[in-house]
């Protein structure tokens, strides 16, 4: 019977993945000079597709810690494209990032700008294996989110 090595396993195949994933968005947003980084855009389009967030719950939702967050939300805020306000959460002060009219634009020009090329990438692949694969990464995300435990 053949060992199997960690290279063979879908857990490397998906990292690997994910890598050329994040290569090729930041390959697009330089292409395309949309003058914010691929983290930056991930910040920005969660507060614009949730709402106003604090610093914990966007570093939940991008699965960064909040160091990491706290860097990326100080140079949004510094571009203007987010304000942060103070505000109580479980009766503990907070501060709410919400994005500017600014980030808001930010946000539609990048998708406007990145949005063609991704298309051209999703054609490759039939619809219905698409929606497979995104079916199955949910549901692989799911089970490993119920296993680890996430420090953030």
């Amino acid at each position: 019977m053949k060992q199997e090595h960690f290279t063979d396993t879908i857990f490397y195949q998906i990292e690997l993945t994910a890598k050329y994933c994040k290569l090729l968005g930041q390959q697009v947003f330089e292409k395309y000079n949309t003058g914010i980084s691929v983290e930056e855009f991930a910040v920005l389009d969660t507060v614009k597709c949730n709402g106003e967030l604090c610093q914990r719950d966007i570093a939940k939702l991008i699965l960064k810690d909040r160091a990491n967050t706290g860097k990326l939300l100080d140079t949004l805020e510094n571009k203007g494209l987010i304000t942060r306000k103070l505000s109580m959460k479980n009766n503990r002060p907070v501060k709410l990032i919400e994005l500017t009219e600014e980030g808001r634009e930010k946000v539609q020009e990048a998708v406007n700008k990145i949005r063609p090329h991704y298309a051209e990438v999703k054609e490759k692949i039939a619809n219905s294996d698409l929606a497979k694969v995104q079916d199955l990464l949910a549901d692989l995300r799911l089970m490993l989110k119920e296993t680890i435990d996430i420090q953030i």
